[in-house]
């Protein structure tokens, strides 16, 4: 398994089960190379501040992630800056632990995240929170008027065709 380009390995035996809070940035490089991977035209700031500790099912690590994203518009290409202000909650389970059976999750359910070795990668969830925050489909101000030029239009042109829509079409052709 690779590196992740924003790893910050907070150690097992250093999580207790009273919470602690830990906050955590990424460097310059480690943006550079996270835009890279999601496809981004630039991620200037990605920072988290979590609250950690160890329960019976696993460590658990919940807070907030941050970041200042420049997105490429999905239509025009046009750069666009999002801001991306989540909520984490996240359950990090040893891969050795789990086993082949089904597991029933309830409504409380966090996030799982697997580990093995001596330690959870907080870098890594907080990347995986904004990747998943952000819009794969964003649009910017141009795009509507760009994509009625090229002729698409838009759900709320559309007309509904009935189960009889071309009916009346064949029928005038006899």
């Amino acid at each position: 398994m690779t590196q992740p380009e924003f790893s910050r390995l907070q150690r097992r035996d250093t999580i207790g089960s009273t919470e602690h809070s830990v906050s955590i940035s990424a460097t310059e490089e480690e943006r550079a190379a996270l835009a890279t991977r999601f496809g981004l035209v630039a991620l200037e700031s990605l920072e988290a501040t979590l609250r950690i500790r160890t329960e019976a099912a696993g460590i658990v690590a919940r807070g907030t992630v941050t970041a200042a994203v420049v997105q490429a518009c999905s239509v025009t290409d046009e750069p666009l800056k999002v801001r991306v202000n989540e909520d984490i909650a996240v359950r990090f389970i040893e891969e050795q632990a789990v086993d082949e059976e089904e597991i029933e999750l309830s409504e409380d359910a966090l996030d799982t995240m697997f580990y093995s070795g001596g330690g959870i990668d907080l870098g890594e969830a907080a990347a995986e929170t904004v990747a998943l925050a952000l819009d794969p489909f964003l649009r910017g101000p141009n795009a509507a008027r760009v994509l009625k030029a090229a002729g698409v239009i838009g759900e709320d042109e559309v007309r509904p065709a009935g189960a009889l829509a071309g009916l009346k079409d064949l029928l005038a052709k006899k």
